[in-house]
């Protein structure tokens, strides 16, 4: 079975198709107005469109608050929201606009971008408009466009901001004018955290408080203690105090030297002149309503880096799949929660993938990530045992901290998985004189962890190969359960035809009938011939590839022979 995602929708059948009729203009959502207008906009021009789309000016004019020239500028922009850079003569030409005339509207952007409804990014290319994709995903629910709030915010809030306006000015999206303004304003609405008091307190012009706030991002943020001088240039592009910022940190003249908020990183013992972290008492006057020590999920692999796969399962796991998949999907998962909530009931969804290696347990982690947006953070159980006592309990907590703090700052709720889960799920162990101080430790690991799934507000995906020796605490403690099985036939040929494309209907429907091998050992067939084929550029033919197949089956690699696999 081969599964798609996003998922299929419905199709509408011939009939009623032909029974829909257009939305009157009460019906119509913010896009459709937005379409309205970009097309009487082209037909008439700038000029006379006015007029002969009100209805649909004076709706999106109201909704956003703007003028009806900036509503023609911005529903051009929409029209291209799925481009990278956006450029203005492209708009000049679909509104009959000379881009001379344009130059006149160039207010009319800008009045756009105060509104964060566009971003800018002015380089060495050009101007380049894009719209955010916070105002995308508003414009295609028909939510109405919030400012974003800044004002009163937790402290981990806070540095999510940080890190979100930083990033916007490493990508060129804000100037460093409009970066520092931001980040003023950020401060400035927040005098009730300890860290903007503190900052504050330095009286630190303007220009040095954003290298401080950007240092305490980089150090809480990025985890990032040893901080060179490429790391900070990204903000200052081509202003004229960029040399004499690396000259004053370079030399060790800088005031942040003085007031002793940061120091040179040293190796081997050698202080390095080049490099630079905060200092312990500035993170401890600073940052003292942050935990440094709570970082301990080091593998956090982003959605937008996961490569697409096509995946493959037998009917059951499908459906399964796709369930759990379509929970996950924003909008319902924020609907459930919420409902959840509500009812008293917990909000947490601790789920458990189940089947022999090679079977596609944590592809489809990956694949379920990035088809919802969520980021993962992996856990390596083995990481967490400790020979000392006492250090490994500690170890699992701060594992938990670490993703409660990660969700706080998330705007999308991350994965948080635990790959090859068996030593941690297995039956509780009973006390023995020979063992007694490490059964006690896995006994109170388990239960460390039995209570943070109890207490979760989240996602948490284990994978185990094995699950007839699972407690049965945690066996309750999984809402969702999916063993994943060997496919059929089919199955082994929509793997074989992803991995092999080269082969013909006849050799695909062969290989699959005769040898019934998982998707990892697939794999590694496939893998083997094409270094083979590099080092002896040999022809393939079905006989020789009946030979792999029997030497993998033979390696004892996976002598349960259990089947299912991702691409």
């Amino acid at each position: 079975m081969k599964l798609n995602i996003p998922f299929i929708k419905n199709k509408l059948s011939s009939e009623s198709v032909k029974a829909v009729k257009p939305a009157s203009a009460d019906e119509m959502c913010m896009l459709d107005h937005i379409e309205k207008i970009i097309e009487v906009s082209k037909k008439y021009g700038i000029d006379k469109c006015f007029s002969k789309g009100k209805v649909h000016f004076r709706y999106v004019m109201e909704k956003l608050n703007i003028n009806c020239v900036q509503a023609v500028i911005f529903s051009h922009f929409m029209e291209r929201s799925n481009e990278n850079l956006i450029r203005i003569s492209d708009v000049a030409e679909a509104i009959h606009c000379s881009i001379i005339r344009i130059i006149k509207y160039m207010n009319e952007c800008e009045e756009l971008e105060k509104r964060k409804l566009i971003r800018c990014i002015r380089n060495s290319d050009g101007t380049h408009y894009k719209i955010p994709f916070s105002v995308r995903e508003s414009m295609r629910l028909n939510n109405e466009l919030v400012p974003e709030k800044i004002d009163d915010l937790p402290i981990l809030k806070l540095f999510a901001l940080l890190a979100r306006i930083f990033n916007e000015r490493k990508e060129e999206e804000l100037t460093y004018e409009s970066m520092k303004l931001e980040l003023l304003d950020l401060i400035n609405h927040n005098m009730h955290l300890l860290f903007c008091q503190k900052i504050k307190s330095h009286n630190l012009d303007e220009d040095k408080i954003i290298l401080l706030l950007c240092f305490c991002h980089l150090a809480k943020n990025n985890d990032d203690d040893n901080i060179h001088f490429r790391d900070l240039e990204f903000m200052y592009g081509d202003i004229m105090f960029y040399y004499q910022i690396e000259d004053a940190l370079t030399s060790g003249k800088h005031i942040f030297f003085e007031k002793k908020l940061i120091e040179c990183s040293n190796s081997d013992g050698f202080a390095k002149k080049d490099e630079w972290k905060l200092t312990e008492f500035a993170k401890k006057d600073l940052m003292s309503e942050l935990n440094f020590n709570s970082n301990v999920i080091k593998d956090v692999i982003l959605c937008k880096n996961i490569i697409q796969k096509e995946m493959f399962y037998n009917i059951r796991e499908t459906n399964e799949i796709q369930k759990l998949a379509s929970l996950l999907q924003e909008v319902n998962f924020n609907k459930i929660c919420e409902r959840l909530d509500d009812k008293g009931m917990r909000k947490g969804f601790a789920c458990l993938f189940s089947g022999s290696p090679g079977t596609g347990k944590t592809e489809t982690v990956y694949q379920i990530a990035r088809e919802t947006g969520r980021d993962i953070m992996m856990v390596d159980i083995s990481d967490t045992k400790s020979m000392w006592y006492g250090e490994s309990e500690k170890k699992i907590k701060e594992i938990f901290n670490s993703y409660r703090e990660a969700t706080e700052k998330s705007e999308i709720t991350p994965i948080l998985l635990i790959n090859e889960a068996d030593a941690i799920i297995s039956k509780r162990k009973e006390m023995s004189s020979n063992n007694r101080s490490v059964d006690q430790t896995e006994n109170a690991i388990q239960n460390i962890i039995l209570q943070e799934i109890e207490n979760l507000s989240g996602i948490l995906i284990a994978t185990s190969n094995l699950t007839q020796n699972m407690d049965n605490a945690f066996e309750r403690r999984f809402l969702y359960k999916i063993k994943f099985d060997k496919p059929g036939k089919e199955g082994r040929k929509g793997i074989w035809k992803a991995m092999m494309p080269d082969l013909s209907e006849s050799e695909t429907i062969q290989i699959a009938e005769k040898f019934e091998m998982s998707g990892g050992q697939i794999e590694n067939v496939a893998r083997k011939i094409e270094v083979d084929s590099i080092l002896n550029d040999e022809k393939l033919t079905i006989e020789k590839l009946f030979d792999y197949c029997k030497i993998e089956l033979n390696s004892g690699f996976n002598n349960d022979k259990v089947i299912g696999f991702g691409m």
